[in-house]
């Protein structure tokens, strides 16, 4: 199968050569000694909508405390700003450095892993911003989070 084909039809044709694939992604989560830990998989992009969709796997080490399955907050803010970082970054051919983030905890991840959903709301020349929504297995809402990365250079 060709890179090509991985790509939403619409992503595909739109595409700008700079911007990131899907395994390009992911390279770059496998990479990064800390986003491999957290053991990121860039599961679908859409350049034209500016989307990434990326799951996250619950492990131990990633607990609030020990044996709850319960998600530190920590590493839920970890695995928005990486996914907003690479929603923006995937447009302008790179990872980016954030600038600033907030996250809205909306209720305790617990015993699932974590689907999160990353929007593209303004790739400009120096500032990118994203919005993130962390979701639970049952695909309840979990976290929200905003982000502001640096897009020049």
């Amino acid at each position: 199968m060709s890179e090509a084909a991985t790509l939403p039809a619409q992503a595909q044709a739109s595409a700008p050569p700079e911007c990131l694939d899907l395994q390009q992604i992911q390279a770059h989560f496998d990479s990064s000694p800390f986003i491999a830990w957290l053991q990121l998989q860039a599961l679908e992009v859409d350049h034209e909508a500016g989307e990434l969709t990326v799951h996250a796997p619950f492990q131990d080490a990633l607990g609030r405390s020990a044996n709850t399955g319960q998600w530190h907050g920590g590493p839920l803010a970890a695995v928005i700003d990486t996914v907003g970082d690479f929603a923006v970054g995937m447009l302008v051919g790179r990872g980016l450095p954030t600038i600033n983030f907030r996250v809205d905890y909306l209720r305790p991840a617990i015993d699932t892993n974590l689907k999160a959903v990353a929007k593209a709301r303004r790739v400009g020349k120096t500032v990118g911003v994203a919005d993130v929504d962390l979701f639970n297995d049952q695909g309840v809402l979990v976290a929200i989070g905003r982000a502001s990365y640096a897009t020049l250079g």
